[in-house]
């Protein structure tokens, strides 16, 4: 009996404040959305890193005839043939380098035509302009300063390049970007909880009569308060499914179908389906808790019960 009189309570408050509740519905769904959308970005980055560093080679560019013209690190000529070899030999030899693999001028000169034949500057380049290479393998992306101290500014060597600099700055874009969504899902939140403290207010206002006889009755202020805070946890349900649905569209149609980005950027190691299914637990558990709460602590002050 005392189930079904809560029950009949959280449908009565549902229609009564049918408006606000909506907008608790909405905004308890972007900002989850946002919220679940900020978690999964967190893991595409930490994988993109994790497919990308383990792939980047540190390359250490020799000098050619060119740069000993040009470049003052190259001022006592091309690197010559006993240089390569100890540059080689001394690579081996450290514990943090797991391969290194020589590129000529002439490699470098297919590849670069290869990648780039259709530029015009493609038709003015000749091999001996390219510049020799060793592409080193780290063990540990991380210990790149490592060969960087040990062989910059050799003679021969023109310069030492981590591949891993290039992949930075889109890294930190990425994770600007998920600042800036994480700024709005707070915002979000922040908008939802007054609507769910406002919500109930106006619900406890527009009840005050029944909960004022069932005082007088002697009801606990637990069951007084309970039809609210139901109202409230049902609202941000509603909304955590929303939010579910939307990361679940948000995942097919981005990256399966629609723009298909899986197909139009082969070499992004997107994030599976198993990644988004682990989120929705947790954004359902916010939805249904975070109202239920709020409504909690907000019937404390204004239903003085």
């Amino acid at each position: 009996m005392r189930a079904q009189f809560v029950l009949s309570e959280i449908g009565v408050g549902l229609r009564r404040n049918l408006t606000m509740t909506f907008a608790v519905i909405i905004s308890v769904a972007l900002s989850l959305a946002l919220f679940g959308g900020s978690l999964l970005m967190r893991d595409q980055v930490s994988t993109m890193k994790g497919y990308w560093y383990d792939k980047v080679n540190v390359s250490i560019f020799l000098c050619n005839k060119g740069d000993a013209e040009a470049l003052p690190k190259c001022a006592k000529g091309a690197v010559t043939a006993e240089q390569k070899k100890t540059i080689e030999a001394d690579l081996e030899k450290m514990d943090a380098v797991e391969t290194v693999t020589y590129e000529s001028a002439d490699e470098a000169y297919k590849h670069y035509k290869e990648q780039f034949g259709d530029s015009p500057l493609a038709s003015s380049l000749t091999p001996d302009q390219m510049q020799e290479s060793f592409r080193v393998k780290l063990d540990d992306p991380e210990k790149y300063k490592v060969v960087a101290t040990a062989f910059a500014g050799r003679d021969g060597v023109q310069s030492v390049q981590d591949q891993r600099g290039i992949l930075e700055n889109l890294f930190e874009l990425l994770n600007g970007m998920n600042v800036a969504a994480l700024f709005v899902m707070g915002l979000m939140l922040v908008i939802a909880l007054m609507l769910i403290v406002n919500t109930v207010r106006v619900s406890a206002f527009s009840r005050r009569r029944e909960t004022g006889i069932m005082r007088l009755v002697g009801a606990s202020g637990f069951y007084i308060q309970m039809p609210f805070i139901m109202e409230a946890a049902f609202a941000g349900l509603i909304g955590g499914v929303v939010a579910c649905v939307m990361l679940l569209l948000g995942r097919y149609f981005l990256i399966d179908h629609g723009l298909a980005l899986s197909e139009k950027l082969e070499l992004i190691n997107f994030i599976g389906w198993d990644a988004v299914l682990s989120v929705l637990p947790l954004v359902l558990v916010i939805a249904l808790l975070m109202p239920a709460l709020a409504a909690f602590f907000a019937l404390r002050k204004y239903l003085k019960v």
